[in-house]
């Protein structure tokens, strides 16, 4: 993940949750969200106006529908709207999308506690 990007990206949305040397993570998924919205962005997909906007909208549904509010669900709006910006856009359609989620479950399901998940042919079933 460039620096640059990254630092571009915590500029023009203030909402990255980010410590003095930049963009902050929980968890490695989260890093992962975040270098994909980079490399969208990057590739032209959506400006990062729009990428605000969209995840303000998704973090007012949540909210709307009870999500507390307290940071520790900002990546699942981010990846939300990343899936949401991915199907509007055509890069990928929400059949797409439903079908690789589940097969990273069922990949997930049967990787062993601290190895790394990969997929295979048999997760797509």
């Amino acid at each position: 993940m460039s620096s640059n990007a990254a630092a571009a990206a915590t500029e023009a949305i203030p909402s990255i949750p980010r410590d003095d040397e930049g963009p902050v993570f929980r968890a490695p998924w989260e890093a992962h969200a975040f270098a994909m919205a980079l490399t969208l962005h990057d590739r032209g997909v959506f400006t990062w106006p729009e990428w605000a906007a969209a995840l303000a909208d998704e973090i007012k549904r949540a909210q709307a529908a009870g999500d507390p509010d307290t940071g520790e669900t900002y990546y699942l709006h981010w990846l939300a709207t990343l899936e949401g910006l991915v199907a509007s856009k055509g890069v990928a359609s929400t059949e797409t999308l439903h079908r690789y989620r589940d097969a990273w479950d069922h990949a997930a399901d049967r990787t062993p506690h601290g190895k790394p998940i990969e997929l295979q042919a048999e997760d797509f079933r």
